[in-house]
């Protein structure tokens, strides 16, 4: 790709981003049940974004939960996906307890442009109540749940969800 049709890319990624926050904002008043903050880290950074999301009504163990995700927007977007993972330790079958990675479809092979950062988390908090054990990052949970064994998948869960020290994030 050449410079120029780099520049022009980073600026429809930069202006369909402050749209999409703008849009969220006025939706909103920026707060949506489950999504406690979502924007750039800095004015500078526009293509550096980071979320809260809580799992107050999901279940499974996730309802005492609170998780800082980052995301990194290619100055691409949204002809690509941004790559979103967890920042604070998360138990889920789709997600890998060391880097934070996510798997899921609408990261990946799934995604079209029509889709937004705001669905992208919303997409996220419902992974973490359907997770898909077919595509495991933590096979170990998804073990316990193609076993069945839902209350042991779920004790994992609330156990560091809960946790202070590991799976609760406690900033802004």
């Amino acid at each position: 790709m050449s410079s120029a049709s780099e520049t022009q890319s980073g600026r429809t990624a930069t202006r369909r981003l402050l749209k999409e926050l703008d849009s969220w904002r006025r939706e909103q008043g920026g707060r949506e049940k489950g999504i406690e903050r979502l924007g750039p880290v800095s004015d500078e950074a526009l293509l550096e974004w980071q979320g809260v999301i809580n799992g107050e009504g999901i279940g499974g163990g996730y309802d005492g939960g609170r998780w800082l995700i980052s995301i990194s927007i290619p100055p691409s977007y949204p002809l690509h996906p941004p790559k979103i993972h967890f920042s604070t330790a998360i138990v889920h079958a789709n997600v890998s307890l060391k880097s934070g990675e996510v798997c899921l479809d609408l990261l990946a092979e799934a995604w079209t442009p029509a889709y937004s950062i705001l669905e992208c988390v919303r997409a996220l908090r419902f992974l973490l109540a359907c997770p898909e054990v077919d595509s495991p990052l933590n096979v170990d949970v998804a073990a316990l749940l193609r076993q069945g064994d839902r209350l042991g998948a779920r004790r994992l869960v609330e156990c560091w969800a809960l946790d202070d020290e590991r799976g609760r994030y406690h900033g802004p």
